[in-house]
């Protein structure tokens, strides 16, 4: 059974930085893309960040570009995004996703399991 286990979400300043971290087991990371997922209230859940099986290729949403950064430590089982110059408009649960064996990374359709997710709250 797949789990995904998010962590790292807190309340912020604009302008600071949080770094989450998600833990999988039951799969081998290192076969996997991965990625960030987040939905704030009333809106539609939106990918942030997406990363290839071979954490040679990312993929961001526009609004995230040159702030946030994912990356995986494939013997840790684990996927980061650390997001910096935060702003209050990037308040969200934020969540974690694992695609497919070599499977792709730029689109909800790729990702398969899903974790619960981790709040971030950044104040103005």
């Amino acid at each position: 059974q797949v789990q995904l286990v998010e962590s790292g979400g807190g309340l912020v300043q604009a302008g600071g930085s949080l770094r989450l971290s998600c833990v999988a087991s039951g799969l081998t990371l290192r076969l996997y893309s991965a990625g960030w997922f987040r939905q704030a209230p009333g809106k539609e859940r939106e990918l942030v960040a997406g990363i290839s099986w071979s954490g040679d290729s990312t993929n961001y949403a526009d609004s995230v570009k040159g702030r946030f950064t994912i990356s995986k430590d494939n013997p840790k089982n684990t996927v980061y995004l650390q997001m910096d110059n935060l702003r209050p408009e990037d308040t969200a649960v934020y969540i974690c996703a694992a695609g497919i064996v070599g499977g792709g990374y730029r689109q909800e359709s790729d990702f398969r399991d899903w974790g619960q997710g981790t709040q971030v709250t950044v104040s103005s």
